[in-house]
């Protein structure tokens, strides 16, 4: 407590004293940069830190007007010039503490004391190194923008703001991390997001204490309510501008972290998961006919290799004699019984994944080489993996690419479902889908449901979830709300 109280002191009036007391702070950390000038006659001192601020802009919008300036012969005067009478900067504060002063030096902002002033000046010329905007890794679409969010949070504020020109688009910054001072940038429309929602997401986000947060990660546990009790999560993540825009629109709250180029939307619901922004840049059947296909993947991706555990194993009717015999033929050369030879296969993939994710990228297509050709081949030829198994998890595998947002989801409920079909057959491939489907049922993040607008029912927004409608519908819809805000 005594820490936090020196800093939150009151700055000195006396230069030389407010400079020791920074100096001792920081500890005479090698960064800062302090340089001390007389601006007519008037003691004044410009602290810097290094790498973190454009030396051109400090030199055109800093150096040279405090050099021309020629007639103030007070503190005060000088002081009136930086806050008042002169445009140094778009981003200009006035600061009374140290605390302040740290915030604003080492988020890029150049400090200017003046001796005899017990305040200081902020000025924003930030000039550090950042990734430009690129195109998103994880969101690939066709006619899609192609452009993402990068780590600069002001960046990807002006993404949003360059494709949502309305004065309802409302940004609340705040401050999470006792020792990062992290910004995290709350967004959403006030004529389309619940009071109520806004009033839990912000009193959530302010609940924060953590000492660093450096990614949207840190900040989704404290979002989501239901993040230690459900499988599944009720907030999703994009990297797209456009994609976000989207969310706000349909009145959902969206959160930005300085240092991260992912954005928390919040409430999701299962179905946005499978949603991209191709499928309102095509044909409306089109759309339709990939959304359907993605509830397809992600039911390979989960069970096939559980429901051929399930029906090889207890349920050997279900085939045809032909292709029982083939099936018995290939498992009978096999040294490893079914499910263990399934369970290490999948393992197998997940590690090879894995490596593929981790490894840099020029060398991470070499993975898959070496794990889908040279492995899988030698493994067949040798007899320790059957050919029917290896198909399996490959449709397995590329049904789980389909849907990237549950990636971490498909992964964990395969293996549960293999479980349950080696040991409980059909029986238990049924009873986890209960179990998971209950646990579905039960999230309500934000008064919102995961399910909706299936669970609980929506007539009229349901048929969205399975069916594309096209833009003259979209434009329908908006006709009839606004008719009915006006009534």
């Amino acid at each position: 407590m005594g820490n936090e109280n020196e800093f939150s002191a009151v700055i000195s009036a006396e230069i030389d004293e407010t400079l020791s007391q920074i100096r001792c702070k920081c500890s005479d950390t090698t960064d800062l940069n302090i340089m001390n000038v007389e601006v007519c006659g008037i003691r004044c001192c410009v602290l810097t830190i290094e790498g973190m601020v454009s030396t051109s802009s400090m030199s055109e919008l800093v150096f040279q007007p405090l050099m021309s300036l020629r007639y103030c012969d007070s503190p005060d005067g000088v002081f009136s010039f930086l806050t008042k009478k002169s445009l140094l900067s778009t981003q200009r504060k006035t600061l009374n503490t140290y605390k302040d002063i740290f915030t604003m030096l080492f988020s890029g902002f150049c400090i200017i004391l003046v001796d005899g002033v017990s305040k200081c000046v902020a000025l924003g010329i930030q000039g550090f190194e950042k990734r430009s905007v690129s195109t998103p890794d994880s969101e690939q679409t066709v006619r899609g923008s192609q452009d993402s969010f990068n780590e600069v949070i002001r960046n990807n504020l002006s993404l949003v703001r360059r494709r949502m020109k309305t004065p309802t688009l409302k940004f609340e910054m705040l401050s999470c991390g006792e020792l990062s001072e992290t910004d995290v940038c709350m967004m959403y429309l006030t004529d389309r997001a619940d009071p109520e929602m806004v009033r839990t997401v912000r009193s959530r986000l302010e609940k924060i204490r953590l000492d660093t947060v450096l990614s949207s990660g840190y900040v989704e546990p404290f979002v989501d309510s239901s993040y230690r009790k459900s499988f599944f999560s009720s907030v999703m993540t994009t990297q797209r501008p456009d994609m976000t825009c989207v969310r706000l629109n349909e009145g959902r709250i969206c959160v930005l972290v300085d240092g991260s180029p992912f954005c928390l939307v919040c409430p999701s619901l299962f179905m946005d998961s499978f949603q991209t922004m191709d499928d309102l840049c095509t044909k409306a059947y089109y759309a339709t006919f990939i959304r359907w296909l993605k509830y397809f993947a992600f039911i390979l991706a989960v069970a096939l290799p559980g429901l051929y555990l399930a029906l090889v194993m207890y349920h050997p009717e279900a085939f045809t004699l032909k292709l029982l015999l083939n099936l018995y033929v290939s498992e009978e050369a096999t040294p490893f019984p079914l499910a263990v030879e399934m369970t290490l296969l999948v393992v197998m993939f997940e590690i090879m994944r894995e490596a593929g994710i981790r490894l840099p990228k020029s060398v991470g297509g070499a993975v898959s080489i070496v794990g889908g050709l040279i492995v899988g081949d030698a493994a067949v030829k040798s007899g320790l993996i059957s050919v029917p198994l290896l198909i399996v998890v490959g449709i397995t595998a590329t049904s789980a690419f389909v849907i990237p947002q549950l990636d971490q989801q498909i992964s964990v409920l395969r293996l549960i479902y293999i479980v349950a079909g080696s040991t409980a057959g059909l029986f238990g491939l049924a009873v986890c889908t209960v179990l998971f489907t209950a646990n579905i049922c039960a999230m309500d993040e934000l008064s919102v449901s995961y399910l909706a607008p299936i669970s609980p029912f929506f007539k009229d927004r349901a048929g969205n979830a399975v069916f594309r409608q096209g833009f003259h519908r979209y434009a329908q819809n908006q006709d009839t709300v606004e008719r009915f805000r006006e009534r």
